[in-house]
């Protein structure tokens, strides 16, 4: 397997980012988006999303790759607090072979706990309004 060299403006991220799919925002400014994983694989999963065309950390813009790194951490932060967390898992996949099912540029942020283990992703969709309520509080502490 390869990694993908063209980028399709029709992966979901994209189309989220332009508004076609709704999704639950946590921040976003005019370089990223940030919002509630829909599938998480723990209580308080977030995605950090490049509003630019990438599709991978292997062609990321270095600026705007640093930016995004600043504005993990910060987000990170919070979640870690908010969901009262012992930890945080950082997670980007570059290339099918590494796990990557979208091809856009995406971290994931996901709070862990000691002794709670992570819930295999695309298992169950979350509750939406519980995802209404922590997008809501998250993004009141983060602006």
């Amino acid at each position: 397997m390869t990694i993908k060299t063209k980028y399709d403006d029709q992966n979901i991220m994209a189309k989220i980012i332009r508004g076609e799919i709704p999704n639950y925002t946590v921040y976003e400014d005019a370089e990223i988006l940030s919002f509630m994983d829909i599938m998480p694989q723990s209580n308080g999963h977030v995605l950090v999303v490049t509003k630019k065309p990438t599709i991978s950390l292997l062609d990321a813009d270095p600026d705007n790759l640093a930016y995004m790194i600043k504005k993990i951490q910060t987000i990170a932060n919070v979640v870690k607090t908010y969901f009262n967390a012992d930890g945080i898992l950082l997670r980007q996949s570059t290339g099918e072979i590494a796990g990557q099912t979208i091809f856009h540029l995406h971290f994931h942020l996901i709070p862990m706990k000691n002794g709670e283990a992570l819930i295999r992703h695309a298992s169950d969709m979350a509750d939406a309004e519980t995802l209404t309520k922590q997008s809501t509080d998250l993004k009141r502490l983060l602006n």
